[in-house]
């Protein structure tokens, strides 16, 4: 397998990162934007200054308003918001040849319908052979040429080979897995476990109880991990217990940040006043928490973030309650 070009979907901060990525291996690559500004900011200077500033695109990345201008594009990487997904996806779908890949590589579970991306491309593009990318990665260190490392998961695995050798850039390292669903559940659930960690950080509670808030954390998302049909081992990987310790302990995390507002006494809505880009884990919350209650899965932590953002307890409500919870014996 070969691929000479690809197209992004999605120019957030990640997407305009990944396009970079990509130029930098090799590709010809077209990322689309639906704001007009976006297209004439990378068009005119080589920078996405809404979500990307000062950083300079790589020569071999374009720039489209358009869908339809990826028809032709080798393989695809999908990297619109989570929530916003399938709705993008059903927009692509006209334009998709059937046989190239979709790389997913937005974090969470889909309200409502509590699936996965893999299942929304499914429905809504089924002819497309499907990958993940997950795995602890800002975007703007990403983008500098900042060394990182993310699993790419694929249940075919020559397509999974040919795409990490397609990918693999000299400072970004991709590593093959089959488990696509255990490098979804981590990248969706570590954005709700990191909001916890930002309103601990935020309220002043000290590193103890960050480092326990991460390892009950990685307990919880190891348990639906397992509960979905996911494999521990994966979970284990970059892309989740990875991808969760970077999320939960930097500010450059756009879910910390929003925890450690909230931790600070901001109310939701002041903390997320202004914000361009999107928590995922502000999103993905009460999808997590549904989905915990249907399949019976024990995610104290989870529960408790999703009742803050929805106004159902306070942030002292929510320490108290997790600190008052029976003892027990510690299990994964």
């Amino acid at each position: 397998m070969e691929f000479r070009t690809a197209g992004v979907i999605g120019a957030g901060a990640w997407g305009t990162a990944l396009a970079q990525v990509a130029g930098w291996a090799g590709l010809d690559v077209l990322l689309q934007a639906r704001e007009p500004e976006v297209v004439e900011s990378i068009r005119a200077r080589r920078i996405n200054e809404a979500f990307l500033p000062d950083v300079v695109l790589d020569s071999r990345v374009s720039v489209t308003a358009d869908l339809a201008d990826l028809a032709s594009c080798d393989l695809i990487l999908a990297v619109p918001p989570a929530q916003h997904m399938r709705s993008t996806l059903a927009a692509f779908a006209p334009h998709h040849r059937p046989g190239v890949p979709v790389i997913l590589c937005s974090k969470g579970i889909e309200r409502g319908s509590l699936k996965l991306m893999t299942d929304v491309l499914a429905e809504t593009i089924p002819a497309a052979p499907a990958a993940v990318l997950s795995g602890p990665s800002f975007a703007a260190e990403v983008a500098r040429g900042l060394p990182s490392a993310v699993t790419l998961a694929c249940a075919d695995e020559a397509l999974g080979e040919a795409l990490m050798e397609t990918l693999s850039a000299p400072a970004f390292r991709p590593y093959l897995a089959s488990d696509l669903i255990g490098a979804e559940v981590g990248g969706a659930i570590k954005n709700v476990l990191a909001i916890a960690c930002g309103i601990s950080e935020g309220r002043g509670l000290g590193r103890s109880a960050h480092a326990a808030l991460i390892t009950r954390g990685f307990a919880e998302l190891t348990r639906m991990g397992v509960a979905l049909g996911g494999e521990a081992a994966t979970v284990a990987g970059l892309c989740g217990l990875g991808d969760l310790v970077l999320t939960c302990s930097s500010p450059q995390s756009r879910n910390m940040s929003l925890g450690l507002a909230l931790g600070q006494g901001q109310s939701v809505e002041q903390a997320l006043a202004g914000k361009r880009s999107v928590a995922e884990g502000y999103e993905s919350a009460p999808a997590v928490r549904e989905l915990a209650q249907k399949m019976g899965v024990d995610m104290p932590i989870s529960l408790a973030v999703a009742a803050l953002l929805a106004g159902e307890t306070t942030v002292q409500g929510m320490i108290d309650a997790l600190l008052s919870r029976p003892l027990k014996a510690e299990r994964h």
